[in-house]
């Protein structure tokens, strides 16, 4: 293994919860050849005490934290680092090591605290190939120790992260490690039939890297509305949404095929032709749970022009409830339209590959009008890509990292936008969670409203087939809050969510945005596919290696992998 010191701090913190002893850690390093490294918290370097014993402040290292803290290029590449850093922390007992998200170089933080491991795995492997994976399974199998799987730290649930486990990292060193290739005749494994478009993607790839390596192949990718999320982890086994899913579909409605490691050993394939039951639980059964995906294969579509909308006004407490009416009032015609996209009171960015610019411009006079008239900007224009697009606006807009959200959510059928009374309940729903809640709704176009695909032919909740918008809202608190302060910030999760659920009680929630204390999840997640999930995660992982915080299987929060969640 590597930094002596580091092994030393880490040599402090609490011993898993199967105690491992140092020379299991030791053979598991050879046999992994230097491939098993040791991880501190992502602000370690800022504090003078760190697990308990002091340490020296590295001025230079703390500066590089300090200035990329809210950073989702400077997190994804580090192991420690979350987008909602409140899942490097132990939230039940208040160990943590965070710095000030709203002002990093806050010397409170760390002044005279100690730095604490946290719910951050003590030791991880940087996966290179299959066989990584297959040890570790061995490992947790021999010793107890529970595994935990991270690819890029997009996990408003926690489900990555987990204190004294063994971190499963793909391309940890090198994020684009694995293969990143083009098909223009692809043929999965076992089958017959070419796909004319499609890209192998492998584990470390973010999605700034296939958008870009699709533009110059002349193809369009779904994916998602930011830089750093991985393509082949949790986005697309959750489900995986898009603003171009209306028209194409979500994320494990494009994909191909997988390559993964299952906790039974075994490096499969699994497509429409071998193990097809594993590839429809890793089309929506959600990530941590079924292996490790070390590829995907996505189908791609050709390159297409977009119109785009932006609009964005001073929002008030009085414009809000008259735009959000606004936006209720015509999502449906826009969702025959083809457009997606993401809304708030104050503004929208949506696209759609199905109409002209003046077809567009006409499709959102009312909402251009209303913004013009409240001394707002508006653009809408055609751009002649998806990475021009990209480019543009999303890089802008994606969804803060650094600080510590708490998000409820649901799927909003699309019948309560088709009467006069629905509207009038979904407009009721955002205007309640402004007024009642201070919690900006935010709304997006992205379910797959106009795709037609093959019934049952993923495991997601079957409310994603019948929604229009997929809306959240969220309650947030600081670095140094409390445990009853934090407590208060889930109760708020809740009831935001329950207002959500009073509007659209037989519908269901995204599970990779969803309340971290949904109610009745199996159903809220999966609907009447969770029964079947459950079967194919007892096939493939007969011992339950694998188990996060209400995925398939989930032992309950009273097991002992679960004592930092409140």
């Amino acid at each position: 293994m590597v930094l002596p010191l580091v092994l030393i701090l880490v040599a402090t913190v609490e011993r898993s919860l199967a105690a491992a002893s140092t020379e299991d850690w030791e053979r598991l390093s050879v046999a992994l050849n230097g491939r098993l490294h040791s991880a501190l918290p992502l602000s370690s370097p800022c504090f003078p005490i760190v697990n308990g014993l002091n340490n020296t402040v590295n001025d230079t290292a703390c500066a590089a934290v300090q200035a990329g803290y809210s950073s989702p290029t400077f997190r994804s590449p580090r192991f420690s680092a979350f987008m909602q850093p409140q899942w490097e922390t132990c939230q039940s007992t208040e160990e943590k090591c965070l710095l000030d998200a709203s002002n990093p170089k806050n010397s409170a933080a760390w002044t005279d605290n100690n730095c604490q491991q946290g719910n951050i795995p003590q030791y991880y492997i940087d996966i290179q190939t299959p066989g990584d994976v297959q040890k570790a399974f061995k490992f947790s199998a021999e010793t107890g120790v529970p595994v935990s799987i991270k690819n890029s730290g997009h996990d408003y649930k926690g489900r990555s992260s987990l204190k004294r486990s063994l971190g499963l990292w793909a391309c940890a060193v090198l994020r684009e490690c694995f293969e990143l290739s083009y098909s223009d005749a692809f043929v999965p494994e076992g089958g017959n039939v070419p796909y004319k478009r499609a890209i192998i993607v492998g584990a470390g790839v973010t999605f700034e890297s296939l958008y870009a390596f699709a533009n110059k192949n002349n193809v369009t990718v779904v994916g998602a509305y930011h830089q750093t999320v991985g393509p082949s982890g949790g986005w697309v086994m959750g489900g995986g949404h898009s603003v171009l899913s209306p028209v194409y579909g979500l994320g494990v409605d494009r994909v191909l095929q997988f390559k993964v490691v299952t906790p039974d050993g075994v490096y499969r394939t699994a497509n429409a032709y071998e193990n097809s039951d594993l590839f429809w639980a890793l089309r929506g059964g959600g990530g941590s749970t079924f292996g490790v995906v070390l590829e995907s294969t996505m189908l791609a579509e050709p390159a297409m022009k977009l119109q785009v909308v932006s609009i964005s006004f001073n929002g008030t407490s009085e414009t809000a409830p008259e735009f959000l009416k606004l936006i209720v009032e015509h999502s449906y015609r826009w969702g025959t339209e083809g457009w997606g996209g993401h809304m708030t009171p104050s503004g929208i960015i949506n696209v759609t590959p199905l109409l002209t610019l003046e077809e567009a411009t006409k499709s959102v006079q009312p909402i251009t009008d209303y913004a013009l008239a409240h001394n707002g900007t508006v653009v809408v224009e055609e751009l002649p890509s998806w990475q021009a697009f990209f480019s543009k606006y999303v890089l802008a807009a994606e969804g803060a990292v650094g600080n510590e959200i708490l998000l409820a959510s649901r799927l909003i059928p699309s019948s309560l936008f088709t009467t006069e009374e629905g509207q009038a309940k979904v407009t009721k729903l955002l205007v309640d969670m402004v007024q009642q809640y201070s919690s900006s709704p935010y709304i997006r176009l992205g379910t797959p409203f106009l795709y037609q695909g093959a019934a049952h032919a993923t495991s997601v909740t079957p409310a994603w087939r019948n929604s229009l918008w997929h809306v959240s809202g969220h309650s947030n608190f600081t670095y140094s809050s409390t445990v009853a302060t934090i407590e208060e910030q889930y109760e708020i999760a809740n009831s935001i969510g329950q207002l959500m659920r009073d509007v659209a009680p037989d519908s269901g929630a995204y599970v990779n945005e969803a309340n971290v204390h949904e109610p009745n999840h199996e159903v809220s997640f999966w609907g009447s596919n969770y029964p079947a999930l459950v079967a194919i995660k007892q096939k493939y992982d007969p011992h339950s290696l694998l188990d996060c915080w209400q995925c398939v299987g989930w032992k309950g929060p009273n097991d002992a992998r679960y004592s930092c969640y409140l």
